[in-house]
Formats: structure tokens, sequence, C-alpha cells
């Protein structure tokens, strides 16, 4: 029988465990997402360090790296479904440490990219996945919230992390080996914290996408059932998701937007150095672009809890597009600045908010594989979007890209929008 409405937790009797968990999360996040997005600092290093190679090779370290996490992820959230977080972020973590350490060895590009792109990105996409399912699980009544804070956490390791490698760089007596030592020996007791954290809420908390579903009959008469039968029903993984009709065009339309929305976070520095700005300026725009980024990801998801998360996801796509499309009327410092943080908080919104977007279409048992073949399919754009934007900015110049940046996430806004109308075509409602 389903869940009454005195059977089921409520929306605001969340404990410490909940709490910790996202804490978890989101500091899993800073030493995943967060650290590959100090990536351009070690692309402006490997320009001399490997002066045999050209910058399109040595950005493939980092491309690598990222489509790793990405694709690697569903794998991460059917483990996480399957088995719990504990032995994916375990096995992770321990991954992303030997990565460092072989890295700080390293002194060719063939090592390189076995070690910071290879298990570098695999490692990271055992770690990736499993706090947001858990996550979504904790928190059902307040998933944008909660999504939006885990995500927050990559924002500030965008922050952090080029600044820290910068200055350790940029320091004579720190050699390049012992700065990826100093990051690893860093990263321990944060990984740690991570895996002790992220672990599965004591008792199911009733979902909203599971009250009126075959799935939430199942799970709350699991008690009528023999042991050994609800044992092996949670080692199942309910595919079921990935038919869902508003979770399809949901993915169909962030894969649009993803290909025009890493544009500026690779390019901003750049077009601030075109602009008269010294590099150390454009190295801080990037910087505000990240810290922005974390307000975007926090605030617009505590507000989609209650006015709906696809509603605001399909909202600040689009605001993205528009945004995307006055790059270039950025000239003067001033102009950038802001730029850069309007953009930074605007986009912030679209990555927090997909999360949990996947996980209110999807079962209970299901969050771990909604969010992790969601992200698998945004390894795709993930890849092959910088290098599109690349050739249109050789060939175009920065009016062009500016232009494919806002055309791709106003075409994603409008197909997000069509995955709204298919929950409900009421405009007003909160879905």
């Amino acid at each position: 029988m389903a869940l009454t409405t005195d059977q089921q937790r409520p929306p605001d009797d969340i404990g410490l465990r909940s709490w910790l968990a996202v804490f978890g999360a989101s500091v899993a996040l800073f030493c995943t997402v967060g650290f590959l997005n100090a990536y351009g600092v070690f692309q402006e290093y490997y320009t001399t360090f490997l002066s045999d190679r050209s910058a399109s090779d040595i950005s493939w370290i980092g491309s690598l790296s990222i489509f790793l996490l990405y694709v690697g992820s569903p794998f991460g959230g059917v483990l996480v479904d399957r088995i719990g977080p504990s032995i994916p972020l375990c096995v992770g973590s321990v991954g992303l440490l030997l990565s460092l350490f072989m890295t700080s060895l390293c002194s060719q590009y063939w090592q390189l990219m076995l070690a910071q792109a290879l298990l570098l990105g695999i490692s990271m996409s055992l770690i990736f996945s499993p706090p947001l399912g858990v996550v979504s699980r904790h928190m059902p009544h307040r998933r944008g919230l909660a999504m939006g804070l885990t995500i927050g956490g990559s924002s500030i390791g965008g922050v952090i992390w080029p600044i820290t490698l910068q200055q350790l760089l940029d320091n004579d007596g720190v050699s390049f080996g012992w700065t990826v030592r100093i990051v690893g020996f860093t990263m321990i007791p944060l990984l740690a914290f991570a895996c002790l954290t992220v672990v599965e809420p004591k008792k199911p908390i009733e979902q909203e996408s599971e009250k009126t579903t075959p799935e939430a009959t199942s799970d709350s008469s699991a008690d009528l059932q023999p042991p050994a039968a609800v044992a092996a029903e949670k080692t199942k993984t309910d595919f079921s998701v990935l038919r869902n009709k508003a979770y399809i065009l949901l993915i169909v339309g962030l894969v649009v937007a993803y290909l025009g929305l890493f544009t500026p976070l690779f390019y901003v520095s750049a077009y601030a150095i075109e602009q008269g700005q010294s590099a150390s300026t454009g190295f801080y725009l990037l910087s505000a672009l990240n810290a922005s980024s974390f307000f975007g990801r926090v605030l617009p998801g505590h507000m989609a809890d209650k006015y709906g998360h696809y509603n605001l996801l399909a909202a600040f796509t689009l605001l993205s597009g528009i945004v995307g499309f006055t790059w270039t009327r950025a000239t003067s410092l001033a102009g950038l600045i802001v730029w850069s943080l309007a953009y930074g908080f605007a986009s912030g919104a679209v990555m927090s908010l997909q999360g949990a977007c996947a996980g209110k279409v999807a079962p209970h048992r299901s969050q771990g594989l909604a969010v992790g073949f969601l992200v698998g399919c945004l390894s795709i754009p993930a890849l092959i979007g910088p290098p599109i934007s690349g050739q249109i900015l050789t060939h175009s110049g920065y009016f062009a890209l500016s232009m494919w940046t806002g055309a791709t996430l106003v075409a994603g806004a409008v197909i997000i929008g069509l995955a709204r109308l298919s929950l409900d075509f009421k405009l007003g409602a909160a879905h």
C-alpha cells in the first residue's frame, strides 16, 4: 500500500546525517570537477614544460579527463544504486590520489596522458555520480537546494584551485612535482571526509515522483515481502526513467545547450586580453565567473524547490543564452566584470538544476542511474563543444563565437521548455 501523509517524512525533518551528506558531496565535487576547472593553469604551464607539443595536443589531456569523468558517470550511477556509495567513492578516491602522485613524477607527454588524463578521469567518474544520487535521495523535498549546495563545491574549487596552482607554480622554491604533491596531500583529508559522510539515508524518504507510480507501491510494501525478496529488489536497477518523455527531452535540451555552455570558461580570459587587459586580469575574470557561478548554483536551486525545477532550468538556460549574445558588447574592464558575473550566475543555475530535474522524474532506487546517465550523455558535447568553439573563433572571431554560444543555449532552453510541458501543460504549475 502507498504511504499515507502521516507516514511520509515531513519535508523539514532533515537531520544531521542528511546535511553531512550534502557537505561531503560538495567536498567531493570540490576535489573533482572543481580541480578540473583549474586545467587552464596546467595548459599554460605545459606549453613551456612540453615545448615540443602544440597547444592542441596539450589540451587533449584536459579534454580527455573531462570526457572520461562524464562518460563513466552512468556506470558510477548504477553502482551507487546497487551497492551504495562507499565502494565507488573509496576506489575513486584512491585512484585520484594515485593519479596525482604519478602526475608529479611525469616528464613526458604520454606519461601525462596516462596519469592526468586517463587515470584521473576514470577515478573522478567513480567519485562524481555517488554524491549526486545520494543527496537526491536524502532531500527529495529540497532537492534543488541540496543539489545547488553540492554542485556549488565545484564552483568553489574553480576559484581556489587555479589560484593555488598559479601561486605555487610561480614560486621559484616549489617545483612542478611538489606543486602537484601538495594538491594530493591536501585532498587526502577532504576525500576521506567525503567517503565517511556520503552515505544512504537510514530510511527511504518518499519523493514527489513516486507518489503516484507503481514503484512507490512496491517500495512501500517491501515489509510484506520475504527478506530475500527485499534484498533482491534492492540490487535491481529500475531503467523505466530512460523511457520517460520529460527525461529524454531534458537530455536532448541539455546536450544542445552544453555545446556552447562552457565556451566562455575557455575563452573569456583570451577575449579580455584581446580587449587590452593584462593576462592577470583575464585570469581573475575567470575566477570571478566561477565565484558568481557558486551563487548561481545555490540560490536558484533554493527557488526551484518552490517554483519548479524544470521552470527555472528553462528560464536560466534562456537567460544564459541572452547573456551569451551580449558577450562582445563588453569591451571595458567594468563591462567584462559585469558580463562575467552575469554569465557565471546564469550558467551556474543550469549546471545545478539539471540533476534535480533528472531526479524529479526518477524512482527512488534509480536516482544514481538518472543522474549518471544524464551526465554520461553530456560527455559528448563536453568533448566536442570546445573544439567547435575554437574553430569558430579561428575562422570567424569573437562575434560569431558569442552568437554560437547564445544560439545553442536558447535552442536548449526551448527543448527543456518542451520537457516541462510534457509534465504539465499548466504554465503556472511548479514543475
